[in-house]
């Protein structure tokens, strides 16, 4: 038997495997409802499988197949894929900081605008490169800032915009680019959260000099970890690879030699002519690289973005219709103009409730409802941000309120429309039962 046809046998074998598991029931109060998780299927299983069996161990065939991919899916001439997605965002803030762009490299000291109310990798990197955080607000029931509260934070060293969309609601990012422009700022969209989603009919990560996404199970597709840094510049791509790939000058892929044909002909630096071109270092880099495994299941995974996305907004839609109107709760909305593609379910209980995040919480809990805190709250009250180097712009209220009164449950494509509808009536059921005996 050929090695082909017991490669085929053992992926009929892998397929047939996870086809003979029993289909989960559903056990209202028993059966976890996740606030998030992985979607996937006997395509995902036989994509790793095929790739282990060819042993592609380092970043090969697949990652530049899911490179593409990703660039056809955003429209973007580059994509680098990365170990995860607070790599892509230490990567893309690093190459903005890099000798290489001369006078519109950011430098020590220069301010980078920021929301205060969001996850803490969107600004770690910030901090990481000696930059300063403009933290600015946001509003409650969007989650994301404003274009006017942006504009506001801008000074003479502020030097770039670096923001998330919240849970997949975009924020109002053709603004903010425009803003951007007109104030000669870099913009990079933190699109982890937000795959398929969409403002004024265009994709987000598609409005910034650089998008970044995260491939962590939680996310809208996974490799288990993982991420990417997109961009149409390619300067940036360059210098973006140059930081992933220890800071070396040669662009070799992993397993070549001398793509550009003059491998022993450089004279860089102060070192020898000559000296190998593969060994030459233009950048302090890290080996922010993924695997080809991870590229494989990526690869596999890109083309449900579609469904997964069409099945989050009817969790979500079903949530926001179950819970409308319900008393002493902030419910979330879509940006106008925007159709996002829903990471969670926010909810904030107002203060004057009848009732606290705490116990409606403890109640979804004892259910067997996950629920999740809005990332970081306020983070400039983290221990992590204690005696930093940073600015606030106004008031951060809201992000306050958010600190402690917000959560989120889940929306992801692993919830089916049983457990949301369950999940709908286990909140309605408690508020209801804490306003009638306020009554």
């Amino acid at each position: 038997m050929s090695a082909d046809s017991d490669k085929d046998q053992i992926l009929e074998l892998t397929r047939k495997y996870g086809e003979t598991g029993a289909a989960e029931e559903f056990v209202r109060g028993v059966t976890p409802i996740w606030p998030s998780g992985a979607a996937l299927d006997q395509d995902d299983r036989v994509a790793l499988v095929a790739a282990a069996l060819d042993m592609r161990i380092a970043a090969g065939v697949s990652a530049r197949k899911f490179e593409r991919g990703l660039t056809n899916l955003f429209g973007l001439r580059k994509a680098h894929l990365t170990n995860s997605g607070s790599s892509a965002n230490l990567l893309a803030l690093s190459a903005l900081c890099s000798r290489q762009l001369g006078d519109r490299r950011l430098r020590t000291g220069d301010e980078v605008i920021t929301v205060a109310a969001g996850f803490p990798t969107t600004v770690n990197p910030i901090v990481q490169n000696g930059l300063v955080p403009v933290f600015v607000d946001v509003e409650l029931g969007t989650y994301n800032t404003t274009v006017e509260r942006v504009a506001t934070a801008v000074s003479p060293r502020t030097r770039a915009i670096a923001m998330a969309h919240t849970l997949g609601n975009p924020y109002q990012v053709a603004e903010i680019a425009a803003l951007a422009e007109k104030h000669d700022l870099f913009l990079v969209e933190d699109n982890c959260d937000a795959v398929g989603s969409t403002y004024q009919g265009r994709l987000t990560g598609t409005f910034g000099h650089f998008a970044t996404l995260s491939f962590y199970p939680a996310h809208h597709i996974t490799t288990g970890e993982g991420g990417c840094v997109l961009t149409n510049d390619l300067k940036l791509a360059r210098l973006v690879e140059q930081l992933r790939d220890w800071g070396r000058d040669c662009w070799c892929e992993p397993g070549q030699d001398n793509t550009c044909f003059k491998r022993f002909d450089y004279q860089l630096g102060t070192l020898p002519h000559g000296y190998d071109h593969k060994y030459i270092f233009s950048e302090i880099g890290y080996n922010l690289k993924t695997t080809d495994l991870q590229a494989a299941l990526g690869l596999s995974q890109l083309s449900k973005v579609p469904e997964f996305g069409e099945i989050r907004r009817r969790n979500w839609n079903q949530l926001r219709k179950a819970l409308d109107r319900l008393p002493g709760l902030v419910l979330p909305e879509a940006t106008p103009g925007s159709d996002p593609s829903w990471f969670g379910f926010v909810l904030t209980v107002l203060p004057d409730a009848p009732f606290t995040r705490q116990e409606l919480v403890a109640f979804l809990e004892q259910r067997r409802i996950g629920t999740r805190r809005l990332f970081g709250g306020n983070l400039t009250r983290h221990p992590a941000y204690l005696e930093r180097d940073y600015r606030i712009s106004g008031e951060l209220s809201n992000a306050d309120i958010i600190t402690d009164h917000t959560f989120w449950v889940g929306v992801y494509p692993g919830l089916s429309i049983e457990k949301i509808d369950y999940l709908a009536e286990s909140i309605i059921e408690f508020v209801k039962g804490r306003t009638r005996e306020v009554v």
